[in-house]
């Protein structure tokens, strides 16, 4: 993602290319190239591409319950406020990983050696520095994932998310219910509350998920500099349910924050 818009590798119905996003000026609309050579897939483009922009989410809905909060209401956007969503589910949850406790450079980075040491390369397809596919579950899971720059943890982490993803044992494609994918998630190595929470927003489209434990979170609902604890911060989302996402999109992004979260960095694959 870049002030151009949105560009990324793809394979859309055994076809690959490079799917490019911009929104168009004036008016309220996306469009979107695709380099790939098959029409036939275009419709699970345009579905990946909704879900990627949340297009679907009923703004003015969202935005009158949720400004019913004082502290929600004092940056909320007049555009309104959507989640992000992601282009495949295992590559978002394998970045969440990456990005535990590291810079949004360093994360990038380690994607970035991921993506070279296991993604299939994109050959002639290649274009403005996009030169592979993200590593689907089996690549990660099968791949020598040492000299990456993550610690023995981390590796453990990403070999038991990608063989889980990979066995069948986890869904992110087609999950029976969010909270069960939550939990399944918490039960593998190195993914806590946060990362779990973060998957579900951004993967699974929870609208309700919601990482109250966050600093950012709490940070931006600090009174008088004295950040609430996890439970304050549950109780007062009470209010925002089946919206506490967005919610949380709001305070990490709006314009009173000085530290905002990254939702949507520059691919590499």
């Amino acid at each position: 993602c870049d002030p151009d818009g949105y560009r990324r590798s793809a394979r859309v119905d055994g076809e690959t290319g490079i799917v490019a996003v911009r929104a168009l000026p004036d008016v309220a609309a996306l469009e979107v190239r695709w380099t790939g050579g098959a029409a036939r897939g275009l419709l699970d483009l345009s579905a990946r591409v909704a879900r990627l922009f949340d297009l679907r989410a009923d703004v003015v809905t969202i935005g009158r319950q949720l400004r019913r909060d004082s502290r929600l209401a004092r940056d909320w956007p007049a555009a309104g406020v959507r989640v992000p969503g992601t282009w495949d589910p295992f590559e978002i949850a394998v970045r969440a990983l990456l990005g535990q406790q590291v810079s949004v450079a360093a994360a990038r980075t380690l994607a970035g050696r991921l993506v070279e040491r296991c993604g299939t390369p994109l050959g002639r397809a290649a274009a403005d520095g996009i030169t592979h596919l993200f590593p689907t579950p089996a690549q990660v899971a099968g791949a020598r994932l040492d000299g990456l720059g993550l610690t023995g943890a981390r590796v453990a982490a990403l070999r038991a998310l990608a063989g889980a993803v990979a066995a069948g044992t986890l869904d992110l494609e087609a999950p029976r219910a969010p909270e069960e994918t939550v939990a399944a998630l918490q039960r593998l190595p190195g993914i806590g509350a946060w990362t779990a929470q973060y998957v579900a927003m951004r993967a699974l489209g929870e609208t309700d998920a919601f990482p109250a434990g966050d600093l950012g979170v709490r940070r931006a609902l600090a009174v008088a500099g004295r950040l609430p604890g996890e439970r304050e911060v549950l109780a007062r989302a009470e209010r925002w349910r089946p919206w506490r996402a967005y919610a949380a999109i709001a305070l990490w992004t709006g314009p009173t924050r000085t530290t905002r979260r990254p939702f949507t960095p520059r691919s590499t694959a």
